[in-house]
């Protein structure tokens, strides 16, 4: 989670697990983020995560529900979530100790085509050039994608001051002042379409004060995202380093794989050896083949949205 509450660093806690069983012929899972609070939210700030995740799972699920592709449905949900300043990616994203932003994001097609950037400066939506490295380009992962790129694409690009928010400034200075804040945040979704195909995005601002050219799991296919048709869909947030370390997108896809683990189980099973037992913390959304979602984390505090068959839950 990130946004416009305080943090304080939080050590990993017994797994919380909201499991949804598949009430419809496709699914849709979100995330803002995960972590943990020294202040509660007002419940003026409460209003507006609800209404940006709900906004972002409406985007989502309106492709679904005309029978769209699985990509199209988790790319239309992080776009949304990039355009909202309250969440680490896109506009208001997390400032690096320079002041400017660097932002990472992948997609994953449960086929196998993948896509993802990192360290981009001026891609006014990372998901959507994830997603054209993916389409367009023969490779898989490119670094700071140039304006020209961009350009030749068809994609938006948009001056630094765009994604800059004065909370971020603020945020920035409390922290190189010592004080304590969110430093990490990202945004990201899974989905089973009406045809039983999986994708997987993510999109991020990385970590408050971070290194210039430091990149975490989010853009890393297998760390921070996977999908496989017939198997599962992941979505990671949280300490970038160990969700690399730990492989958890894939770890999770994997026990499922190749030792018939049901989600649930493979889910709780990566994240207690992975993090917790690391003394690492964070969250994930993700789906298997049969639309049932599953969203978990450690940490204190986790931010998302996914249908249990019933109405929209939201979690904040």
């Amino acid at each position: 989670m990130d946004g416009h509450a305080e943090e304080s660093i939080a050590l990993p806690t017994t797994t919380s697990l909201r499991e949804a069983a598949p009430g419809a012929p496709f699914a849709l899972a979100l995330h803002g983020g995960a972590g943990g609070l020294i202040q509660e939210l007002s419940s003026e700030e409460i209003s507006a995560f609800e209404n940006g995740l709900a906004a972002a799972y409406r985007a989502g699920e309106a492709v679904l529900a005309r029978g769209g592709h699985a990509v199209d449905a988790v790319t239309a949900t992080v776009v949304e979530l990039e355009n909202e300043p309250l969440f680490n990616a896109g506009r208001g994203a997390a400032l690096t100790s320079g002041g400017g932003v660097e932002l990472d994001a992948s997609i994953m097609d449960g086929s196998g085509y993948a896509g993802a950037i990192a360290a981009s400066t001026h891609a006014r939506n990372p998901i959507l050039v994830a997603r054209a490295v993916m389409e367009q380009s023969l490779h898989l992962f490119l670094v700071a994608p140039s304006r020209e790129l961009l350009a030749g694409w068809g994609l938006e690009s948009a001056e630094q001051d765009y994604f800059i928010t004065e909370h971020r400034v603020q945020q920035l200075a409390r922290i190189q002042a010592g004080s304590f804040a969110p430093r990490h945040g990202t945004v990201g979704a899974v989905a089973r379409d009406s045809d039983g195909r999986l994708a997987a995005a993510t999109s991020t601002g990385g970590m408050v004060n971070q290194s210039a050219g430091r990149i975490g799991d989010t853009p890393m296919i297998g760390a921070g995202t996977y999908a496989r048709n017939g198997f599962g869909a992941v979505s990671c947030t949280g300490e970038g380093e160990a969700f690399i370390r730990g492989v958890v997108a894939y770890d999770i896809v994997a026990r499922m794989r190749y030792a018939g683990t049901g989600l649930a189980s493979a889910v709780t099973a990566t994240i207690e050896q992975e993090l917790t037992a690391r003394g690492s913390s964070g969250g994930l959304v993700s789906i298997d083949a049969t639309g049932r979602v599953v969203v978990a984390h450690n940490s204190p505090r986790m931010f998302a949205a996914f249908h249990d068959g019933a109405e929209l839950v939201v979690l904040t």
